[in-house]
């Protein structure tokens, strides 16, 4: 299955691979553009692509260029929309318009910045690859733009410099290795998520029943421990039961994570609450659970309520602040 948020480092693998690399991004948009502004497409000097800038629209105009400009050793600024020709032969019929920054790396991208990134994305710390107004990447920061990075928000600052911002990749963890998780951890995993699936229970947490997913057969309080959730985390506990969901709840609450989902009934996520408030947590710790999980779209079937609880974490992740 492809992959969404590995761009960076398929583009520094090529590149270590000496087939060559081009990161393609998207600096500017007008009108329903198909992608927001930051979204990148990695191609390969033989043409493969890891990504997106358009949906598919102009991807094949924008991979021909990247070769050019791969060949050239200079960055370039495209641009496509609804009335230019090139652009309406390719597909952009959305009726917006889309500018396009294509970087080689190796000579736009200094090979050192881009594996400042990959690293940095690694240790989870996010950062901003600063532009000029020619295309050269000047530098990799963590510094100076916390309010682009809580909104995960690219775009040119008052200099005319382009902030691609990167923050961490979307980690979900799932407590609790039931029926709706099989049907949650593969759509989260299309949307962009890794998943981690915690349960101590043998029979659960199988890789017949969870193919190509971290598992953990654990206690979910010993694996949280060793890897505390941030602001690009999901946690969504699935088990019903305290022993399990608890120590979970408990230290998602303790952490930055984005959104904490429990399955439930009401009744029982009542209880939930009452047991968090004599664990010390206020009303407004609280108020971060969503219980009973899922927006409510009349669910009736485990992938439905999987469908239910992915819309609320990315409406969650996208609509917060």
């Amino acid at each position: 299955m492809e992959r969404f948020d590995d761009i960076p480092e398929q583009a520094l693998d090529w590149h270590r691979a000496g087939r060559g690399a081009v990161l393609a991004t998207v600096v500017e948009t007008w009108g329903s553009a198909p992608r927001r502004t930051g979204s990148q497409l990695a191609i390969s000097g033989t043409g493969e692509m890891a990504g997106s800038v358009s949906g598919g629209c102009v991807e094949g105009a924008v991979v021909l260029e990247a070769l050019e400009a791969l060949e050239a050793g200079a960055p370039r600024m495209l641009e496509y929309g609804v009335s230019d020709g090139d652009a309406f032969a390719v597909g952009l019929a959305c009726g917006g318009t889309i500018r396009v920054l294509v970087q080689p790396v190796g000579t736009a991208i200094p090979v050192e910045m881009l594996e400042a990134l990959v690293e940095a994305r690694a240790a989870r710390r996010p950062v901003g690859l600063i532009s000029d107004p020619s295309g050269q990447m000047v530098e990799v920061t963590s510094e100076g733009h916390d309010e682009r990075f809580r909104k995960d928000r690219s775009g040119l600052d008052e200099e005319g410099r382009f902030i691609a911002v990167q923050t961490p990749p979307l980690r979900l963890l799932v407590i609790g290795a039931v029926h709706i998780a099989q049907a949650l951890v593969p759509m989260a995993r299309m949307t962009g998520f890794a998943a981690t699936v915690i349960d101590p229970r043998d029979s659960f947490a199988t890789a017949a029943r969870f193919p190509d997913t971290t598992l953990v057969n654990d206690w979910p309080d010993e694996v949280i421990a060793d890897q505390p959730m941030d602001l690009r985390t999901a946690l969504v506990l699935l088990t019903h039961d305290p022993k399990l969901d608890d120590p979970a709840l408990i230290a998602g609450l303790r952490s930055d994570a984005f959104y904490i989902g429990a399955l439930g009934s009401t009744r029982t996520h009542a209880k939930r609450l009452e047991r968090m408030r004599e664990a010390g947590f206020s009303d407004a710790d609280l108020g971060r659970i969503h219980g009973p999980v899922g927006l409510d779209i009349g669910a009736a079937n485990p992938a439905e309520i999987a469908v239910s609880i992915l819309a609320e974490m990315v409406q969650s992740l996208r609509q917060s602040g």
